[in-house]
């Protein structure tokens, strides 16, 4: 039976499996960087270090703006109708990118100095990361949607396990500054070696593969800027009120969320290519099919990860982070944990399917909720301290995610008659 199963779906298997080694390579570096941190620095520097990432993510959302996911779906549509138009989505995808990234930057230095002051120099130190992060998941979209996983793996672990020599030196001696320029330096390090691995393109005007990719990654940005709002928006309100340390507390448990949900992530970016071909033969049963088996499965094995979590969290943070193991950070982690089922389900289900079978729209719901989460959470803060950010993100992100998997779902099988 394992035998029958693996034979059916080796290809996804194998493609998972080299997914999970390239997302070691980068997303490693990224957590190995923010655990070293958490150690190194003092709860308020590592607030500071949270905050400005936090700001710089908010500006990449808008430089990528949702054109790395279309290009994924794109290539993967292009590799099988038209070879051509293949070769055209590096160069316009990157054109779109390069326009949106030195408004943004021109923005930034300007009004920079206004509203962020004293944290502004922070901010400043990662400003190259507003045009070098959206190209580096420009290539990954390229490379998933060619189903190039196993380059990919062995371009991101390469430079991963090459980025640890200077990653270590730079935090240990230059503290705060020293995490940011290193967070330069890997996003510099692994774009280039993308670019390099992948170089099946042409320089050429195409107003048809800008169209088709701006038209889709105007519906993907807007979905990601509206869960911006309920996600890494808090951290922005949380230290524009002078809620430092808690903004470290929050990201601190963000990043064991991602952990969690990162599996999942990976599995939605696997199937995507295939859900994508289905579509494009109009066989939406089988995607209906499918969908509805995964949700089931995700939400229990989410329910299941939350009941370990809240058993095991708290004393593996006594042992090895003990300094925040403190009465504000229990009660922001039980909040949140009831969130952390739908957000495994949203791992797979974002890419996997909205995304890949062309209904990203329906994730436009994120938009208002994600609006309710930033106008309630400055309402709330200001009546009962930091904790009104959080029991506003369990509000709005719960009853968003819900709905809008419920409209794919009726999305999909509209698509059907």
């Amino acid at each position: 039976m394992i035998r029958r199963a693996y034979k059916n779906h080796r290809e996804t298997i194998h493609n998972f499996i080299w997914r999970c080694l390239q997302l070691v390579g980068k997303q490693g570096i990224i957590t190995l960087i923010f655990i070293l941190c958490a150690r190194l620095l003092t709860p308020y520097d590592f607030g500071i270090y949270n905050y400005a990432l936090a700001i710089i993510f908010f500006l990449i959302t808008f430089g990528d703006f949702g054109i790395s996911a279309a290009t994924s779906k794109y290539v993967a549509e292009y590799h099988v109708s038209n070879k051509d138009k293949l070769k055209a989505v590096p160069f316009n995808s990157a054109i779109i990118i390069l326009g949106l990234t030195l408004i943004i930057s021109i923005l930034t230095i300007l009004i920079g100095p206004w509203y962020l002051k004293d944290k502004y120099g922070y901010v400043l130190w990662l400003l190259p990361l507003i045009f070098i992060a959206p190209m580096t998941s420009l290539y990954d979209g390229i490379y998933r949607g060619l189903k190039k996983f196993k380059q990919l793996a062995i371009i991101s672990l390469i430079v991963g396990t090459c980025s640890l020599s200077f990653v270590y030196i730079l935090i240990n001696n230059y503290g705060l500054t020293g995490a940011l320029i290193a967070q330069d330096l890997f996003y510099l390090i692994l774009f280039l070696s993308l670019g390099f691995g992948y170089r099946e393109f042409h320089f050429k005007w195409n107003w048809g593969v800008i169209r088709e990719v701006g038209r889709y990654s105007m519906i993907v940005g807007l979905v990601n800027a509206g869960f911006f709002l309920y996600t890494t928006m808090n951290s922005i309100i949380l230290g524009k009120f002078g809620y430092i340390a808690e903004v470290g507390y929050y990201e601190l448990i963000n990043k064991v969320f991602l952990f969690l949900t990162l599996p999942f992530s990976i599995i939605g970016q696997v199937i995507a290519p295939d859900i994508t071909n289905l579509a494009s033969k109009n066989d939406f049963n089988q995607i209906q099919n499918k969908f509805k088996k995964t949700f089931f499965i995700l939400l229990l094995l989410g329910i299941l990860f939350s009941i370990l979590l809240y058993l095991f969290l708290p004393l593996v943070l006594r042992t090895y982070l003990p300094k925040y193991s403190t009465p504000e950070f229990n009660v922001m982690f039980n909040i949140m944990l009831f969130t952390l089922p739908f957000t495994i389900v949203s791992g797979t289900m974002s890419q996997g399917f909205t995304i890949a079978a062309g209904k990203a729209k329906y994730g436009l719901l994120t938009i208002p909720f994600g609006v309710l989460n930033l106008v309630l959470g400055v309402i709330l803060i200001n009546l009962i301290g930091f904790i009104g950010v959080i029991i506003s993100f369990l509000i709005s992100s719960t009853i968003s995610r819900g709905w809008s998997f419920l409209l794919v779902y009726r999305g999909i099988g509209n698509s059907k008659k």
